[in-house]
């Protein structure tokens, strides 16, 4: 008669019938792949480096050839000169408060307009649905002048809805998310049309839960690409106090001639925030990536 608890003995079944993990092969493919990532890590690290170098240098070091380290040592006057000569903070907030209205306006007009496209089905959705891809291969330096005059009519030069309005339409994203919105099923929609739930309602209770991994990636990237935007800002924008922070460094000019370090400094300072954006959410944005289903097709 065996001493052990029935609970023992159902903890040791289990322990025993569940399988060990084998290691992976080694596959040839596989190291080539890392290789590659790893040159291509080293590609995008070394100019980042090298800029970060460039500013901690004084200007004659840095206009100078020689090492990552100048013979003045390492010395943060390029940051400080950059910091003292324009208004940095206020061209911070410019930045900060454009780039989340964009990102906001343009994840909720993408998001409605994705979940239009996958789900209603109206006159010439096929038709509009071409024309929004086809929208995406066309430059958007091509819209410049024309966008410019219509700022112009509207009474938006000089202003932040000059900045943000322009920059609210975007078909990939529109094109992304109606990608996700197609691979959610249908019965969970069903479930809640026959629990009296409304098209606006299911959207916001049962899609955007559903969704909350692809719209997270959506707005990382739309909050890159409008704090990265140069040109735009550039053109609607001439009052100081009203640029963005990419613009704004751009006008920090000396009249001596080429200032490498405080250059290198003013690129690294408009950086900055990104980096940490993606430090912080990489995660949101893989996961938001691979959610799409484009690995798969």
């Amino acid at each position: 008669m065996s001493t052990r608890s029935p609970t023992l003995n159902t903890r040791v079944s289990r322990l025993s019938a569940t399988p060990r993990r084998r290691r992976p092969k080694f596959r040839p493919s596989s190291a080539v792949a890392v290789l590659i990532l790893i040159v291509l890590a080293v590609a995008w690290l070394v100019p980042v480096l090298w800029a970060l170098a460039t500013s901690l240098k004084s200007e004659t070091d840095a206009g100078a050839p020689g090492g990552w380290i100048g013979a003045g040592g390492i010395t943060f006057d390029a940051y400080a000169k950059v910091l003292s000569s324009g208004q940095i903070p206020t061209w911070a907030f410019n930045s900060l408060l454009t780039s989340v209205l964009i990102t906001v306006l343009t994840v909720v007009i993408s998001a409605l307009a994705g979940y239009a496209f996958s789900r209603l089905d109206f006159s010439g959705r096929k038709w509009l649905l071409a024309v929004i891809i086809g929208s995406i291969v066309i430059p958007p330096q091509v819209l410049i002048v024309p966008l410019f005059y219509e700022m112009l009519s509207l009474n938006m030069i000089d202003t932040y809805w000059g900045i943000i309005l322009p920059q609210l339409i975007a078909p990939a994203m529109v094109f992304i998310l109606k990608k996700f919105f197609d691979q959610i099923p249908n019965e969970l929609e069903d479930a809640a049309r026959v629990d009296g739930a409304g098209r606006m309602r299911i959207f916001l209770q049962v899609v955007v839960p559903l969704s909350r991994p692809i719209l997270a990636a959506v707005s990382i990237f739309v909050f890159i690409g409008a704090w990265n935007n140069f040109l735009w800002p550039f053109i609607v924008i001439n009052d100081s106090s009203l640029m963005t922070l990419p613009v704004g460094l751009q006008t920090i000019k000396s009249a001596f001639g080429v200032q490498y370090a405080q250059n290198m400094a003013s690129a690294l300072l408009a950086a900055l925030p990104l980096i940490l954006v993606f430090l912080f959410f990489q995660r949101q944005i893989i996961k938001g990536i691979s959610s799409t289903g484009f690995g798969n097709s």
